[in-house]
């Protein structure tokens, strides 16, 4: 297989845009089905699928956010406006947000964790396909993700749980890079033990 300079570049400067900086347009529904297929071309051993996508487009990214103010509401009588619309545009302003879901399957062979790993897969599989089509991408994991009754609202089934939810839309920004780890920090290569000497 021969060398793809243009991938290797765009692995090597990827880059996540703020979800407040990804507006329209975003992806058609042409674009959105190939998003969704790129997504869940994942390492899953066993071919369990373990894993499941919500799709938030249009209104629903609104609906979603007063559904979340409710709930912050109902946990937090003392919330003030100001918070309470932060929980309002939680899905917004990138014009569509795609929830990822862990939905672990019973296997002799494939632990729960393993399949966790293939969810996250798919989640950063999202971001790269939105790069692939044009766009940017921010993968986001917010208190809703672990709160029962928010996921189960956001549609989340019994013993389901969200690894994070990918916002899409056509970035404002250039992403500036950050700092990354020194591979000298984080690499180390493995050698054999040396055998006890009696």
């Amino acid at each position: 297989m021969p060398a793809n300079s243009a991938l290797r570049d765009y692995l090597l400067t990827r880059r996540s845009v703020g979800q407040a900086f990804l507006q329209e347009p975003g992806p058609s529904a042409g674009e959105l089905q190939t998003l969704l297929t790129i997504a869940t071309r994942v390492p899953d051993h066993g071919k369990l699928a373990p894993w499941r996508l919500v799709v938030f487009a249009g209104q629903a990214r609104i609906d979603a956010g007063n559904a979340l103010a409710e709930i912050a509401a109902r946990r937090r009588p003392d919330i003030d406006e100001a918070s309470l619309d932060i929980e309002r545009r939680q899905f917004l302003p990138a014009p569509l947000v795609i929830g990822v879901l862990s939905t672990p399957k019973p296997h002799p062979k494939v632990p729960e964790f393993e399949q966790l790993l293939s969810a996250g897969n798919v989640a950063f599989n999202l971001e790269h396909a939105a790069y692939a089509l044009g766009f940017a991408a921010s993968w986001i994991t917010r208190w809703f993700s672990f709160d029962e009754d928010a996921a189960a609202m956001l549609g989340a089934g019994p013993g389901e749980r969200f690894v994070g939810f990918v916002h899409i839309g056509t970035p404002t920004v250039a992403p500036e890079d950050r700092p990354r780890p020194d591979l000298a920090d984080i690499v180390t290569y493995w050698t054999a033990p040396h055998p006890a000497h009696g």
